[in-house]
């Protein structure tokens, strides 16, 4: 079972003060890129992995999706989302991202932003998401660069003669990651671009687009402190599709 942090109620009191949850798509960077690359959302039956608040839920409605499945393990996120005015298009659930079973050719469309960090069983989840996939289906989702998930567990490690050191997880170590992210013990799992993309392909996915996103000239302008993210990604976008 993951981690769900996100019940955490001093976790969730700041996590809900980001500008991406105030202000939705509006207050995240990388929208413009990700919306670049969904494909036309009328009368498709969409599942978003992680919806969170249901930001894009709400947009697929407007876009006019035949139907929306809102997934997310918290309580917390559910109920904010089901608190927008309700929509029949809509159906929101908790469920556990890392368990789930999905019907099988029951979607024409998958969405997931910034979620899959948090997922034990990568390869599993995705073959689940490809099976739920009806033929001629897109899959759009973002993560965290594995560049950003890497480096977060220090451990002390002593040698032979008793000296100790401090070394940082390397990039190349997959696995179990514990960070302090507006809480202490927030726990991630990293994986190298590696196998993120081979794990994809190996289902049955064709890759169509990956992006290491970085912020615009307009964007840096607007936002100065956004600088450190030309040093090193801290998303990365992908686009695959169903044949």
């Amino acid at each position: 079972m993951a981690q769900n942090i996100y019940d955490n109620l001093g976790f969730y009191e700041k996590y809900s003060q980001l500008d991406r949850q105030v202000r939705g798509h509006a207050g995240a960077p990388e929208w413009s890129s990700v919306s670049a690359l969904l494909p036309d959302l009328k009368d498709k039956r969409i599942i978003d992995l992680g919806c969170g608040f249901g930001w894009f839920c709400r947009y697929a409605m407007e876009q006019r999706a035949k139907s929306v499945t809102g997934i997310d393990i918290s309580k917390n996120m559910i109920s904010k989302a089901k608190s927008f005015p309700k929509n029949s298009t809509i159906t929101y659930k908790i469920a556990d991202l890392d368990e789930i079973i999905l019907p099988k050719g029951s979607f024409d469309f998958a969405y997931s932003s910034l979620t899959f960090h948090y997922i034990k069983d990568f390869s599993r989840l995705m073959k689940t998401i490809y099976d739920s996939l009806t033929s001629k289906s897109h899959f759009v989702f973002t993560i965290e660069h594995p560049i950003y998930t890497a480096p977060q567990n220090q451990k002390l490690v002593e040698d032979s003669d008793g000296n100790q050191t401090w070394l940082l997880d390397s990039y190349q170590i997959e696995g179990e990651r514990t960070s302090n992210w507006l809480v202490k013990g927030v726990i991630k799992y990293h994986r190298t671009m590696t196998t993120i993309i081979d794990s994809l392909i190996k289902i049955g996915f064709t890759l169509k687009y990956i992006e290491e996103w970085k912020p615009s000239e307009k964007q840096l302008k607007d936002h100065p402190t956004w600088k450190e993210e030309i040093t090193r990604p801290c998303f990365l976008i992908i686009s695959v599709y169903k044949d």
